[in-house]
């Protein structure tokens, strides 16, 4: 499960974690000794947890979910993109004073430019998306559990913040 920071990733991972084995992939690369800690988090070397988990799939044990927004850069079978409405994203990493505000900007253009979508499509994997925006965390996790229990069957396509007006404007406005 993947997606922008701040769409939702983490709080649907705490409600999958009763039926599914799930993990971050911070705490993925401290336990398979690919990462380390930092002021500011974990800070994962990616090459090394790609290669570490193509040898051992269950290095650190078993996991059916890894979450994380570079969950859709490991050996994995599919992805479940989880997506945010730009302008709602932006409010959402403003009230949780995450990263600095420059951070932010740069999370809310990698949304509406479907960065994470396309850097799974282009790992070849099968994709779902799911669109948060307006969703409590259980309704989120309920579409996740769905899609895990079907295997991830792609279906993508549906979201396209560009095409919103609004969307456009404001990225507009961020560049000048």
């Amino acid at each position: 499960m993947t997606g922008t920071p701040g769409v939702g990733k983490s709080a649907v991972a705490a409600q999958l974690a009763a039926r599914w084995r799930v993990v971050e992939v911070a705490d993925l690369a401290l336990r398979t000794g690919t990462g380390r800690r930092t002021r500011g988090g974990v800070q994962v070397d990616l090459e090394r947890l790609r290669t570490r988990l193509r040898r051992s799939p269950d290095a650190g044990g078993p996991i059916e979910v890894v979450v994380g927004h570079l969950a859709h850069l490991l050996p994995v079978r599919g992805a479940i993109v989880l997506r945010c409405h730009p302008l709602a994203l932006e409010r959402r990493l403003v009230r949780a004073r995450r990263g600095r505000p420059a951070d932010r900007a740069a999370n809310v253009v990698s949304e509406a430019l479907d960065l994470v979508l396309v850097e799974a499509l282009g790992e070849l994997l099968p994709v779902v998306e799911i669109d948060t925006t307006g969703l409590h965390v259980a309704e989120v996790a309920a579409q996740v559990d769905r899609a895990l229990r079907r295997g991830v069957r792609p279906r993508r396509g549906h979201v396209n913040w560009l095409a919103d007006p609004a969307v456009t404007a404001h990225l507009l406005r961020g560049a000048g």
